[in-house]
């Protein structure tokens, strides 16, 4: 679908030079002189490479629509995590660099939002926070004050998290998944 370069907003993906590129961000600039044009911070779906790319306002870019999926995290598998559509069944094969650092997180059973290009999977969005255990607590160093110290705790997939100090080991504690940090005391 062709759209005018002034038209992309943050999120939008397009078709240029033969790739998929993720919009990051857009700015519209209007020189005194000369027509105005719009700078585009623009990410490659399949590499990751970040490239910035100039276009005058009025002109067709092509802008590309991605499927959206639900689907059920099955396994991982090495570098490998193992989806599955809930509609149909079908199992899909991600590397674990599309999951990126929430990878961690995944859990069985979880549902993910899974973007797709002519059936091939983009990108996978993981819940924003997750319920873990707490497996190891370094004890509270007397004479720390409750509201300016955290403590660092192990998570049960072995990812280390700063918590307050009344969380002990055996605690379920919510974790947000974007950046692996303490949200709350999960409520049983």
């Amino acid at each position: 679908m062709k759209i005018n370069a002034i038209e992309l907003k943050p999120g939008n993906v397009l078709e240029h030079q033969n790739k998929l590129w993720l919009v990051l961000k857009r700015d519209i600039v209007q020189p005194g002189k000369g027509g105005a044009f719009t700078v585009l911070d623009i990410r490659d779906l399949r590499t990751g490479n970040k490239a910035t790319e100039r276009f005058r306002t009025q002109e067709a870019v092509e802008r590309v629509r991605l499927d959206e999926k639900e689907m059920q995290f099955l396994y991982m598998e090495g570098d490998q995590a193992t989806l599955m559509d809930n509609e149909n069944y079908e199992q899909v094969t991600v590397p674990r660099d599309l999951i990126g650092e929430p990878a961690d997180f995944l859990q069985d059973g979880m549902v993910c939002t899974v973007q797709l290009y002519e059936g091939t999977p983009l990108s996978v969005e993981i819940p924003g926070s997750v319920v873990m255990e707490i497996i190891e607590a370094d004890p509270v160093v007397r004479g720390q004050t409750a509201s300016s110290s955290y403590k660092p705790g192990k998570l049960g997939n072995g990812r280390r998290v700063m918590i307050p100090p009344h969380i002990e080991a055996g605690t379920r504690i919510v974790v947000n998944t974007a950046d692996g940090t303490y949200v709350e005391r999960a409520k049983d």
